[in-house]
């Protein structure tokens, strides 16, 4: 508790949260925390960590945004399990900050995604498999419903990342792929065709089953080149389609008004 107490005086005023992602990840490090142990009580920390119960809790919101701590209501707050999660906040608001453009994101996710396949076709479990064959059916279900297509589209890259066994990558194309489908979910609507995105998905699958990382790494890469230049064509559609309203009522509005003022 001494040792706890004077790491925080370290620290400016104000900076409690770095206090508290110190001391947890001390914890962690000593093997006094593993993923999906709970915390100890409020008043416990606190009083370990030298600062109120209010300034802990505030902490504890700022580390859980991080990825790091889970609350379960009624239960605590524990170590988070599974593979990590960096939350796409930052990256977004850099991406807007410094004029990230859709290309260049695009390209980030191929030169990952391509290899992250190749690796799935080597490292596949048969319940990887099994969950890659699940989003594909999902995907045929809703090949009419173009945000569902989206969802089961989003789930089964997830998926092939999740069978690469490499946790690293896996978190930077959960986090690539997550502020991508924030993007698209706004334009997908005009997808017109989405049945050959299905089959490039079902080729996909099939050369990471079949445990051949060159087709893996093929489909993956024609796969994504077909999206990036499917989202273009819905950018221009919806900017088209924002456009003829402005132009179709502004058309509108200038006869009525001169027809409005003759009359008077």
């Amino acid at each position: 508790m001494r040792a706890a107490r004077k790491a925080s005086r370290h620290y400016k005023a104000g900076s409690t949260a770095e206090i508290v992602l110190a001391q947890i990840r001390i914890m962690i490090e000593s093997g006094d925390l593993k993923p999906g142990d709970r915390l100890p009580a409020e008043r416990d920390l606190a009083k370990r960590f030298g600062m109120s119960r209010a300034s802990l809790r505030a902490a504890l919101h700022s580390v859980a945004g991080m990825g790091v701590l889970q609350f379960r209501h009624g239960s605590g707050t524990y170590i988070k399990e599974g593979p990590p999660v960096l939350h796409d906040g930052p990256l977004s608001l850099l991406a807007h900050l410094h004029g990230f453009t859709d290309d260049e994101m695009f390209e980030a996710r191929r030169h990952l995604e391509v290899g992250v396949a190749a690796l799935a076709a080597e490292h596949a479990s048969v319940a990887d498999l099994a969950a890659m064959r699940a989003e594909i059916a999902g995907m045929a279900s809703a090949l009419h419903h173009p945000q569902q297509y989206l969802v089961h589209d989003m789930r089964f890259h997830r998926t092939v990342a999740k069978a690469s066994s490499n946790p690293i990558l896996a978190t930077l194309v959960e986090l690539i792929s997550t502020i991508l489908y924030q993007q698209r979910r706004q334009t997908v609507a005009g997808a017109l065709d989405l049945a050959p995105s299905l089959a490039m998905h079902r080729r996909i699958y099939r050369a990471i089953a079949a445990g051949s990382p060159a087709r893996a790494r093929n489909a993956m890469n024609q796969h994504l080149d077909r999206t990036q230049r499917a989202r273009r064509r819905e950018l221009a559609s919806g900017a088209a389609r924002r456009k003829k309203p402005t132009m179709d009522n502004g058309a509108v509005r200038g006869p009525v008004r001169r027809a409005a003022h003759d009359g008077k």
